[in-house]
C-alpha cells in the first residue's frame, strides 16, 4: 500500500526536526533569518525553514493537523487533476504556502539581525484553509473540547491571527498563519472557481441546531 504524499512530507519534516533537535549548526543553517537571506542570499531558507521545529510539541501539533486536513486537501486535487498530476500540484501548494506565508515577516524583519522563526505554520494553516473552503461544514475541534464549523471557527481564527500579528508581542509569527491561510483560500478559488459556489451553498442552510 502506496503512502499518500500528505504522509511523505510528514515524514520528511519529523525527520529533518528529529535531526535538528540535537544539531544546533543544522537548525542555525535552516532556520528563518530573513537578515541573513538578505545579505547572504540565501533564499532556500524560505522553505528549509518550513521542515524544521521548535520542539516535540510544535511538531506534533503542526503534523497532527498537517495529517487531517491535508488529506482532504490532497483528494481534492487528485480528483480534479488526477493522481500523477494532483499529487505534484499538492506539493506545490504545500511549498508555496511555507514561502508566500513569510514574504511579510520577510520584508518586516530583513533589517532585523535577531529575528528567527521556523516551522510549517504557513504550510500548515493553507491547507487548512485551503480544506474549509472544499468542507467548510466540517467540525474542527480545538483540543477535542470545543467544536464548531470549519469557516466560523477559520472565521475566528482569521481575526484573531491578524489581531495578535498587530501586536506582535508573544514571539509567534502570527503574519505566517494569517497570509499562509490566505494563500490557502486564493489558491482553491484560482484552480477551482466553482468552489466558491459550493461554498455559499453548503453555509446558507447551515442551522446551529
Amino acid at each position: 500500500m502506496s503512502l499518500s504524499i500528505t504522509v511523505i512530507l510528514i515524514i520528511l519534516t519529523v525527520i529533518s526536526s528529529f535531526y535538528g533537535f540535537n544539531n544546533l549548526s543544522f537548525i542555525e543553517r535552516w532556520m528563518f533569518i530573513p537578515y541573513k537571506i538578505k545579505n547572504r542570499k540565501q533564499w532556500d531558507r524560505f522553505i528549509l525553514s518550513g521542515f524544521i521545529h521548535k520542539d516535540y510539541i510544535h511538531l506534533l501539533f503542526n503534523m497532527f493537523t498537517f495529517y487531517f486536513f491535508g488529506r482532504v486537501v490532497e483528494q481534492f486535487l487528485m480528483y480534479k487533476y488526477g493522481a500523477a498530476v494532483g499529487g505534484i500540484v499538492f506539493v506545490i501548494f504545500y511549498i508555496l504556502g511555507i514561502i508566500i506565508a513569510d514574504i511579510p515577516t520577510y520584508l518586516k524583519n530583513k533589517d532585523n539581525s535577531y529575528y528567527r522563526a521556523l516551522g510549517a505554520s504557513g504550510g500548515t494553516a493553507a491547507t487548512v484553509f485551503a480544506s474549509i473552503i472544499i468542507l467548510p461544514l466540517a467540525d474542527i475541534c480545538l483540543f477535542g473540547i470545543l467544536c464548531l464549523p470549519g469557516f466560523i471557527l477559520g472565521a475566528l481564527f482569521l481575526i484573531y491571527s491578524y489581531t495578535k500579528g498587530r501586536q506582535d508581542n508573544d514571539g509567534i509569527n502570527h503574519d505566517a498563519h494569517l497570509y499562509g491561510a490566505l494563500f490557502g483560500i486564493i489558491f482553491i478559488l484560482i484552480i477551482s472557481p466553482g468552489s466558491a459556489v459550493d461554498f455559499f451553498d453548503q453555509i446558507k442552510n447551515w442551522r446551529i441546531f
